[in-house]
């Protein structure tokens, strides 16, 4: 009995060594997804999907970092199956030979991402673990090619034609008003209240896109204040004592504020596509409206100020302010040729023109030390939009003449 204990010890010994190894590798991240990656099973890859977004959810922020690294050299692209896949093409270049090429410069994290992408719910978490890389990219720079593979998926998976735009109103469903709450970027929301006023009122509107694999989560709004005019404050949009005109009296849509919601979705472009989008919707629900126009902040005015060695005090109530801000919109460029606020490049390049600049437009703490309280009308001509952009593509700051006369006062006495 000694000697058949002794066995079934050493085998008890053996097997729970084996067991603690292999729920060792199980619970390993890395090792899940070497197996995603060998997988040819369809069941199996998508429970190999799950476990693995699972894992990442609860990992530490180191154990993040030690993922992003796995990903950056352990599932980097071959690069001398490349060259040789590429030699082999120009050698014989045919279906064959193109199909190696393709599939030797592909990295393998391509391939574990749109494995991973099979999982119920995963483009959601892909987008919020790019969100991850990005925080981090700063103080490692060597993740940059994991941040694009997976921004290029993106492009694909979130192109115009899988996008949905929903108009949001006070009636929208509680969790997506909680969530224009928290990614307002422009113009905060400090209250349910404060949100009402901005959605339940007849002259005000909010758009937003969705993707069928987000559902629940905004990619980007836009809101919408109808007027008979063009605003020349946000105080003016903002305020709750406003009078409230009749359907049909409004003439003017103002986009006010466009704020993008997913980090992990920075470098990919909806506002183009959503201003467009809201236009024809506008334009064909509501045909006496015939101006559309933004009214956008300055968000690096004070930092060129400064870096132009102005002298800044009292600039916010300086005559001189909107030939300066003319000037800083029509002629401040970055080392590339192309303007230097982030604001203007989007509208231009989105075939909006430079229509008026504005003092006092926001009173707000974060207006005043960013742009010394001024902003901007972008005009959206539908008609010459095409062009608009053509023109900026070849280097041309399209502006009204009067944003043209203002820059020349500036620089007359300069």
């Amino acid at each position: 009995m000694s000697l058949f204990s002794g066995l079934l010890g050493s085998l008890f010994d053996r097997t729970s060594s084996w067991i603690s190894s292999q729920k060792q590798t199980e619970g390993d991240i890395t090792a899940l997804c070497e197996r995603l990656l060998s997988t040819t099973g369809e069941a199996s890859g998508q429970s190999l999907a799950h476990d693995i977004l699972d894992k990442y959810a609860t990992l530490s922020d180191d154990e993040k970092k030690a993922f992003f690294l796995y990903l950056r050299h352990n599932l980097d692209l071959d690069i001398s199956a490349s060259i040789a896949a590429l030699s082999s093409y120009k050698a014989s270049p045919d279906s064959k030979t193109y199909s190696a090429v393709h599939a030797a410069i592909e990295p393998r994290r391509l391939v574990l991402f749109t494995r991973l992408n099979a999982e119920d719910g995963a483009t959601e978490r892909l987008v919020e673990m790019r969100a991850d890389i990005l925080a981090h990219l700063s103080e490692m720079p060597e993740l940059g090619p994991v941040a694009f593979d997976l921004q290029q998926l993106f492009i694909s998976w979130f192109n115009r034609g899988f996008l949905v735009l929903r108009p949001i109103s006070w009636q929208s469903p509680a969790h997506i008003l909680e969530k224009i709450i928290a990614y307002e970027a422009v113009h905060s929301i400090d209250s349910w209240d404060a949100l009402r006023l901005r959605l339940a009122p007849a002259d005000r509107r909010c758009f937003a896109f969705f993707h069928p694999a987000m559902p629940d989560e905004p990619l980007i709004f836009v809101e919408v204040a109808l007027t008979d005019h063009i605003p020349h404050s946000i105080q003016e949009i903002l305020a709750d004592d406003r009078p409230v005109l009749n359907d049909d009296a409004f003439t003017t849509a103002t986009f006010y504020s466009i704020s993008n919601c997913q980090k992990g979705l920075a470098g990919i472009s909806f506002g183009n596509s959503l201003i467009k989008t809201v236009v024809r919707e506008l334009s064909a629900d509501m045909s006496a409206i015939k101006q559309f126009v933004t009214l956008s902040p300055i968000p690096r005015l004070a930092k060129w100020v400064a870096s132009e060695g102005i002298d800044a005090d009292g600039l916010a109530d300086a005559e001189i302010a909107p030939a300066l801000t003319a000037h800083y919109l029509c002629h401040a460029k970055r080392a590339d040729g192309q303007p230097a606020d982030p604001v203007a490049r989007f509208h231009l390049n989105n075939g909006a023109l430079i229509h008026a600049v504005h003092q006092h437009a926001d009173t707000a703490p974060l207006a005043q030390k960013q742009s010394f309280g001024m902003m901007v009308n972008y005009l959206y001509q539908v008609p010459d939009i095409a062009q608009n952009h053509e023109k900026y593509a070849h280097g041309t700051v399209v502006a009204a003449a009067a944003i043209h006369s203002l820059a020349k006062k500036y620089n007359a006495t300069d």
